[in-house]
């Protein structure tokens, strides 16, 4: 059951599955309107009968085609009237290997998708609305940004850039605009599926919590960062990760 309406609305990229569902959920839960974006319009419109079409619309896209960001906002201010809360989860790790080998159009790929695409939407939402009136943004970074990630070098950087611009809209954004970040550790998405897919009671053992992490885990903290009881939070990013840093330097 979904709560009564909360009178707020939000944007969720890349939420069509995974993380991103995840964090559509629980706004919905406590009773926000929310605008999801993806890429396969078939997944989007099935997420979106399961969210709930009376409370969710689907803007299908490429979160880097500045096209499709202009219209999923405009989409959002014409359903909802406003857009309190912007999530900015779309992302891509198209390759896997070692970064003194990495093609760099790909490198590019990456930080059009993971960076630019996020800086798009937010000065898009501020424009349209949260200049104006206020609101949040939660940027979804990750572990991968906070230290090296042997493998998946160019995704870790650009969740690196993430934080920074993060902090950067922060400042700027401030008074009116809260701005934080996320750093999730291994969640268990078709997104991660390659880091722990065959192996995952190998890889959780490694967790000081015991478990991987699932889409609600980080639905939960998306919902703290968009709602009152942060009101004193911003320019942070909030490290969820089942304790694995505790780990750090432990032979």
């Amino acid at each position: 059951m979904t709560a009564e309406l909360s009178g707020k609305a939000a944007l969720v990229t890349g939420a069509s599955r995974g993380i991103g569902y995840g964090i559509a959920e629980a706004l919905v839960a406590r009773g926000d309107r929310v605008c999801i974006t993806g890429r396969n319009e078939e997944a989007l419109k099935e997420a979106v009968d399961k969210l709930g079409a009376d409370r969710v619309i689907g803007v299908a896209g490429k979160a880097h085609d500045l096209d499709h960001q202009a219209e999923a906002v405009a989409r959002a201010m014409e359903a909802f009237g406003r857009v309190d809360y912007l999530v900015n989860n779309a992302g891509t790790n198209p390759v896997f290997g070692p970064i003194a080998d990495l093609d760099l159009g790909v490198a590019r790929k990456v930080f059009e998708t993971n960076v630019i695409s996020a800086l798009g939407f937010a000065q898009k939402t501020w424009h349209a609305w949260q200049k104006d009136n206020g609101g949040a943004i939660v940027n979804i970074a990750s572990v991968a940004g906070l230290a090296p990630s042997p493998f998946i070098g160019a995704y870790g950087v650009s969740k690196a850039a993430m934080i920074n611009l993060t902090q950067q809209l922060a400042h700027e954004f401030a008074p009116k605009v809260r701005v934080n970040a996320i750093a999730p550790a291994v969640v268990k998405t078709k997104f991660a599926e390659a880091l722990y897919e065959g192996r995952e009671a190998e890889a959780a053992a490694a967790y000081p919590l015991g478990r991987l992490g699932v889409p609600s885990d980080i639905g939960g903290a998306a919902a703290f960062l968009t709602s009152e009881q942060s009101d004193w939070i911003t320019g942070q990013t909030l490290v969820v990760d089942g304790g694995i840093f505790l780990n750090a330097g432990v032979a």
